[in-house]
């Protein structure tokens, strides 16, 4: 098979949240073309798939090196650390992806993460009673 069709075929399986047959059809396109584009794709289908993070933060690290200027592999570096449960480092990573180009998959995933009001008395932590209670009364006060 061509390697833009295993790379078709295995985006619609990632679409489809099919991600063992994604992982293999992208597991052969990446064999014939080790492309920026193809290791993160890899990438995100092996974190769904098999769970391994490690290995995908790794690729999509290899990506991001080598097209630093694609908001696209930082959106599946951002959803690999997501399936690993790293919130604080998706958010951070998909907050760089924006800066390299506006990216509305990019900004659709922030808006379902939510976004955290900053501490209402920053030098307590976020966890601290008074924060929080304080926190909850600027919240029923402010509502937007």
């Amino acid at each position: 098979m061509e390697t833009n069709e295993l790379v078709h075929l295995g985006t619609e399986e990632l679409e489809a949240r099919r991600f063992s047959s994604a992982l293999r059809y992208l597991q052969a396109a990446m064999e014939q073309q080790r492309t920026p584009e193809h290791v993160s794709l890899y990438a995100l289908a092996l974190a769904q798939a098999t769970g391994n993070v490690k290995t995908a933060v790794v690729l999509c690290q290899e990506a991001i090196k080598r097209e630093p200027r694609n908001s696209e592999h930082f959106l599946r570096l951002g959803t690999v650390y997501l399936v690993a449960g790293r919130k604080k480092e998706a958010i951070r990573t998909l907050n760089l992806g924006l800066r390299v180009g506006k990216n509305p998959a990019i900004m659709k995933l922030l808006q379902t993460l939510g976004h955290r009001e900053s501490p209402v008395i920053p030098f307590l932590s976020r966890g601290n009673p008074f924060n929080k209670y304080l926190g909850k009364i600027r919240n029923s006060l402010f509502k937007k």
